[in-house]
């Protein structure tokens, strides 16, 4: 199946990237239901094209539609500012083929900024819940007659806390408008949310849900959690001419990994939520430009972005949440590409490993990292200290005097 067959814009096709040649399979599925203006909510494994499957029928719409008018058309709602700045970077030339105008609205930024933005019209909306309902409120945005409404990365949206934001966000909406969910993971109780605020919708799955890409090469390592940063310097070294995303769970952590890393000769950035704005958009860009070899970084990461051929993603520990280990290798092997995975596992993380497991219906077998042997044993479960006398305790604090404390003889 072709592009034109998918009976989108031909101008549109003409935009196109030269990498992109064929539709994926989920282009090809989502592409006609978006065109008969179905609801949909759609699985498909990251790296496998959903940015396109939904926004060239949305941007083959909307250049018919505003022929018409210049009000908002379309609304497309993602959980990060990251993710917010790289589809708007992938979308902009080829709405500028189409004479469609677009508007980036996320926190971090100059509000004025992206007030000017909406001043000049736009017919196409990629915001972050907050920033957007903010826009709502004070009356800067109309999205009376908008009819098209995206949730990218959904389960991220829901599980970040932003469920009633998107209710509030969605009261200001019409009722006939088509609504399009789109995840490579979403549990069944988040799924009944999302066909709460949507009509009839058809499901569609190009692959397994929750299923990792094939084209992945993962190894799960067994290594003493105090071994883990001169594992992963071992890792790095065998490893010296290739890019890699190193995921880590708290925020303070990867500060102090990146000092550990820059200390030992290793070219490093960290990239987290509490850096600025600026900041963390300098540094994805000098990642995906190559002029840093290693990024530490947290979970905003995990969605949705992109970076070409992506070599390697290390998981320096292993995530809670047994989706998000999902999302973080499929930061590799995107679009046809071959990647690799490694994790380091220590034993206290043994139940998150399972629950990846159960969820990904795969062994993941644990594998020795050569010259890192683990010495520290699996705990029993049992108490490692006493249950303390609390009664002797309030009876010690109680008392005024060390001769209170001597013993007394019968």
């Amino acid at each position: 199946m072709t592009f034109t067959e998918l009976k989108l814009n031909p101008t549109l096709i003409k935009a196109l990237p030269d990498s992109v040649v064929t539709p994926s399979p989920i282009q090809q599925q989502v592409i006609p239901e978006v065109f008969n203006h179905t609801d949909i909510l759609a699985f498909a494994q990251t790296g496998s094209g959903k940015t396109y499957a939904f926004a060239l029928p949305l941007l083959t719409m909307i250049a018919a539609e505003t022929k018409a008018n210049n009000k908002i058309h379309a609304v497309i709602i993602v959980p990060t500012r990251e993710l917010a700045r790289q589809i708007n970077l992938n979308l902009q030339p080829l709405a500028k083929s189409l004479h469609i105008k677009m508007a980036s609205l996320f926190g971090g930024v100059d509000l004025e900024q992206q007030l000017q933005q909406l001043a000049e019209n736009p017919t196409l909306i990629i915001a972050t819940p907050g920033r957007l309902l903010a826009l709502i409120k004070e009356n800067k945005l109309d999205l009376s007659v908008m009819r098209h409404l995206v949730l990218d990365e959904a389960d991220r949206l829901i599980d970040m806390g932003f469920w009633k934001d998107l209710q509030s966000i969605i009261s200001f909406m019409p009722k006939s408008r088509q609504t399009l969910c789109f995840s490579a993971t979403l549990a069944h109780e988040l799924e009944q949310k999302m066909h709460s605020i949507m009509q009839n919708a058809q499901k569609i799955q190009s692959n397994n849900q929750n299923s990792v890409v094939d084209h992945i090469d993962e190894k799960l390592y067994l290594v003493n959690k105090g071994s883990k940063t001169k594992a992963l310097l071992a890792l790095l070294k065998q490893h010296a001419n290739q890019q890699v995303l190193v995921f880590i769970s708290a925020k303070d952590n990867a500060d102090a990994l990146t000092k550990k890393l820059i200390k030992a000769g290793v070219k490093a950035s960290a990239l987290h939520g509490n850096k600025d704005q600026s900041t963390r958009k300098q540094t994805l860009t000098y990642f995906k430009h190559k002029k840093i070899q290693v990024l530490i970084a947290t979970d905003l990461l995990a969605r949705g972005i992109h970076i070409d051929a992506l070599p390697m993603v290390i998981n320096y520990d292993l995530p809670e949440s047994a989706p998000v280990y999902i999302h973080r290798v499929g930061r590799t092997a995107r679009a046809g590409h071959t990647g690799f995975a490694i994790s380091l596992v220590c034993h206290a993380e043994i139940l998150a490993l399972e629950a990846i497991r159960k969820l990904t219906k795969r062994t993941l077998p644990l594998d020795n990292l050569t010259n890192f042997p683990v010495t520290d044993k699996p705990s029993s479960g049992a108490a490692k200290r006493p249950v303390r006398d609390k009664q002797a305790n309030r009876r010690s604090a109680q008392k005024r005097s060390i001769k209170e404390f001597k013993p007394k003889y019968r």
